[in-house]
């Protein structure tokens, strides 16, 4: 069954306890937290402390998206601030394996995020070694962005090397992700969907959850 992961880059920053308990009443499965430095991706959100202060409110599953330059600088920050999935990005480490290597030497889950435009054989490499991969489906920096309609392609390749290879790897959808495409992304074989402005700027947000659980 497919899983749901909220982002809170579109949450209401001023009221995030508020915003997360809202999400957890409608069943939510993880947190999504994009991480920004404003070099990898034109925006700056939150750092480790601030993931540090969300995890003393709940017991959700951390999904940590780090957009973030040289993310091997800081994966151990991330893991004491209470992450249950480290993302990194391929553009942004030169040294991937050595990276995926040191998340999961502290026994979290690790995965790789591409942006549109990077093609997935730069994973053929790194597959066996990865326990989720995120398909950028918009240009990462900022929320409610439309989805790159050529994504579809990339995803369903994705799910067939995945599939044939018997691999177990959570493939995720970040970007553009509404209720009203969400089931065919779903249909592509999508496990996990990241959903941001579609969910927090829900009149309910508990309901919007829900609906999209019911998919």
């Amino acid at each position: 069954m497919a899983k749901i992961a909220p982002s809170l880059l579109s949450a209401d920053f001023a009221d995030l306890k508020g915003e997360i308990r809202k999400v957890e009443s409608g069943g939510a499965d993880y947190l999504h937290l994009d991480v920004m430095d404003g070099i990898f991706v034109p925006n700056i959100t939150f750092g480790a402390p601030v993931i540090k202060k969300i995890r003393e409110v709940t017991e959700l599953p951390f999904d940590v998206h780090l957009m973030i330059d040289r993310p091997e600088r800081f994966i151990k920050d991330f893991v004491e601030a209470g992450a249950d999935i480290i993302t990194v990005h391929q553009e942004a480490t030169i040294h991937l394996h050595r990276t995926i290597q040191e998340i999961k030497s502290y026994g979290i889950m690790a995965g790789v995020s591409l942006n549109p435009t990077t093609p997935l054989e730069t994973l053929e490499y790194i597959l066996e070694d990865i326990d989720l991969i995120l398909i950028m489906t918009v240009n990462p920096g900022f929320g409610g962005q439309s989805f790159i309609n050529q994504m579809d392609r990339k995803i369903k390749k994705i799910r067939k090397i995945i599939d044939q290879r018997n691999l177990d790897i959570i493939l995720e959808v970040d970007g553009g992700v509404k209720l009203s495409n969400a089931k065919a992304i779903l249909d592509w074989g999508v496990d996990l969907l990241v959903v941001g402005s579609d969910i927090f700027n829900a009149e309910n947000i508990e309901q919007r959850v829900k609906e999209f659980k019911r998919l």
